[in-house]
């Protein structure tokens, strides 16, 4: 859902997510516009097993910090909360406990596409994270497809046979695209 109010600036954005009527709510800073962040259960729940994944590979691998769905940055001079980021601690040594977004860009950028996600300023972000060094994963629901955006590389897309890699941000780390999808439980009777 898009606020509908003129061009501002990042200063205006940051008075007016800070303020303590919106305090509780997330929003973003995209192309100029207030986007307001609103969930459903397909896109947490892949968002979350995603996450499940790179956090055991942190477990193993204690390189950097893992950011949820409440978890904001700079990115190009706007302010994104991905579904799941990742940032080394050389980046971001040590993280704020107050609201706020990281003033840094993440190492890693998870989208996982939602009914809420408008096309273009999908595009306007991955532009600004590839701008800003950011591996990008989209990650559609629908179609169980992931695209990788490595800044530099064309984008790849990944099919239910694909297999995610790290690359030089997560060195080591893979994943198979079925395994972020959950699978379709019947109810037992």
């Amino acid at each position: 859902m898009t606020i509908e109010l003129k061009t501002i600036t990042v200063e205006e954005f940051e008075a007016f997510a800070l303020s303590p009527e919106n305090v509780e709510r997330e929003f973003e800073f995209i192309g100029g516009e207030i986007v307001e962040v609103v969930s459903n259960p397909a896109s947490s729940n892949t968002s979350v097993r995603i996450s499940g994944f790179l956090f055991m590979y942190l477990q193993q691998n204690d390189i950097g910090y893992l950011t949820g769905a409440d978890g904001g940055y700079w990115v190009s001079g706007e302010r994104y909360i991905p579904d799941v980021g990742f940032i080394t601690y050389a980046k971001q040594p040590e993280l704020a406990y107050r609201n706020g977004y990281i003033p840094n860009p993440p190492d890693l950028a998870v989208e996982v596409l939602s009914p809420g996600n408008e096309d273009e300023k999908m595009r306007v972000k991955i532009a600004n994270y590839q701008a800003a060094g950011t591996l990008v994963w989209v990650v559609d629901v629908e179609e169980k497809t992931v695209e990788v955006y490595v800044p530099g590389q064309p984008v790849k897309i990944l099919r239910l046979d694909g297999t995610i890699d790290g690359g030089s941000v997560l060195p080591g780390f893979t994943l198979a695209v079925k395994a972020v999808f959950p699978v379709k439980h019947t109810p037992s009777a």
